[in-house]
């Protein structure tokens, strides 16, 4: 059976403005100038790309999803105000009191390692987390840090048997499933909208990610035998009277593009 203890988590993020002016000695210059100082100073590193070194990254947004006992939830930590400690001390907080198991896409190669950073800088205890059998033996052969081990469920990484040349983007993967996918924004527009002072877009962007990640990981239960059909109709029919419940205009987006995709896939 598939556990009833999941959580499903993404981020966003942004250039760490104040990062690049103490690296970089760029004192004087406005957080956009900074900013294009860091992508130029990378593209030079990676000779095309901007995306910036994972240390680099200042976290505006941690969206989840919980399927706890008989409850299941979408939310986005905190408040369009809160400051990014919060946030993070806010999703290790989760982790203490529940611990769930993890779920991600790419979360191993980006949002975990951010987060770590990002933990280091603002000093953030998180001792559940780093667990790895000292403590607690159950963790021993099967905790949140180690690749191999299911307590953290990097999606994209099992999917592709742990060989990153097999990689494949959330958004396609979704899309092939018959759900919604990307909606309305992108993570290379977050700097962007950061910069328009939407944070609530980015929120509500992060929250249809997780969305997406969580559909995506029932059919990975249902693929290994943990859900049999039945079960998974159900899951799916729960995720939707909760989103209707929400009455939330992202959230009945997300619903119309899901049955415009369940139609697509079965016609």
């Amino acid at each position: 059976m598939m556990p009833m203890n999941v959580l499903v988590f993404d981020i966003e993020t942004v250039p760490d403005v104040a990062a690049g002016r103490r690296l970089y000695g760029l004192d004087g210059l406005s957080d956009t100038e900074v900013a294009t100082v860091m992508f130029h100073q990378r593209r030079q590193e990676t000779g095309g790309s901007e995306f910036l070194r994972l240390h680099l990254h200042k976290v505006v947004a941690i969206s989840l999803v919980m399927r706890h006992g008989a409850h299941f939830k979408v939310w986005s930590l905190g408040t369009p105000q809160s400051p990014e400690a919060e946030l993070i001390q806010r999703f290790f907080d989760g982790l203490e009191r529940y611990t769930p198991t993890l779920v991600s896409w790419n979360g191993s190669a980006f949002d975990l390692p951010v987060l770590h950073y990002r933990a280091l800088l603002h000093g953030i205890s998180a001792p559940r987390y780093w667990e790895t059998g000292d403590e607690d033996r159950d963790f021993r052969w099967n905790n949140y840090l180690s690749r191999y081990h299911m307590r953290h469920t990097d999606l994209m990484d099992v999917l592709a048997a742990y060989q990153p040349r097999a990689n494949a983007p959330l958004d396609e993967i979704a899309t092939l499933l018959g759900l919604p996918g990307k909606m309305g924004m992108s993570g290379a527009k977050v700097w962007e909208a950061y910069q328009a002072g939407e944070i609530e877009a980015i929120r509500d962007y992060c929250e249809t990610d997780v969305l997406n990640t969580y559909l995506v990981y029932l059919r990975f239960e249902l693929m290994r035998g943990r859900l049999q059909p039945e079960s998974y109709q159900a899951e799916c029919q729960r995720v939707r009277e909760a989103l209707r419940q929400e009455r939330k205009p992202h959230l009945d987006a997300f619903l119309a593009a899901w049955d415009e995709g369940a139609e697509a896939v079965h016609s």
